[in-house]
């Protein structure tokens, strides 16, 4: 008879520790065991808060495997605390396969809740609306990325994206290529101790960033053309 077992999806600060909430850090005590993306990258943020768990990847390039694993935690009765790298997790991260893998063996999936770039981000753009459409990193293709651009653009919403420092640039300036004038707002580095937040139209911010130049991680919304 396998176990019903929890598994916490625990929220992570994306760079200012201090954003840890105070429920993570006792979930992050009470499990048998944290499942990551990075290892590594966890071990950090634990040792700092000195909490001690085992640990398992769970990791983007071998998602599938990865979920099996903590799931065969589950079922062996252990409650497991994922954590993505920096942030909520599920969003561009392994988290909704490791959940479904969850679900699908009759465990608890119980969400903590906590920093979010996205949220973030949308909280001091002072953008307005009731609607937000997320798309995550774009492909890396320069011409699915543009095909793509070109349809979220047409919608007149506002949508957000997420860039590594390595393509903010030519992301910023595809987008300056279709509407040049079209406003955004780009968060580099959010909570972090150069933390950066900018708003101008996609031609100014290209010139900005450009692609060789930029550094730190990238979160933008693009306003739609209706605001």
């Amino acid at each position: 008879m396998v176990n019903v077992s929890t598994l916490y999806m625990v929220a992570t600060p994306i760079g200012n520790l201090g954003d840890i909430t105070l429920r993570a850090l006792e979930t992050l005590k009470a499990v048998d065991t944290v499942a990551c993306e990075d290892t590594r990258h966890t071990l950090k943020l634990l040792s700092h808060f000195d909490i001690h768990k085992p640990l398992v990847s769970c990791h983007a390039n071998d998602e599938q495997r990865g979920a099996a694993r903590v799931a065969d935690l589950l079922d062996e009765g252990k409650d497991v605390a994922y954590c993505s790298d920096a942030g909520t997790p599920g969003l561009s991260d392994p988290g909704a396969v490791l959940v479904r893998e969850a679900r699908s063996r009759g465990h608890r999936v119980v969400p903590i809740p906590g920093p979010s770039a996205f949220a973030a981000l949308i909280s001091a753009a002072g953008v307005s609306g009731r609607t937000f459409l997320f798309d995550g990193f774009l492909s890396p293709k320069p011409g699915k990325r543009r095909a793509r651009l070109k349809e979220l653009l047409s919608r007149g919403e506002s949508f957000v994206l997420y860039e590594s420092p390595f393509r903010v640039g030519k992301l910023l300036a595809d987008i300056a290529s279709i509407e040049p004038d079209r406003m955004v707002c780009v968060g580099r580095e959010l909570t972090k101790v150069h933390e950066e937040i900018v708003e101008g139209t996609a031609a100014e911010l290209a010139a900005r960033f450009p692609a060789e130049s930029a550094k730190g991680e990238f979160c933008l919304i693009v306003r739609g053309d209706a605001l």
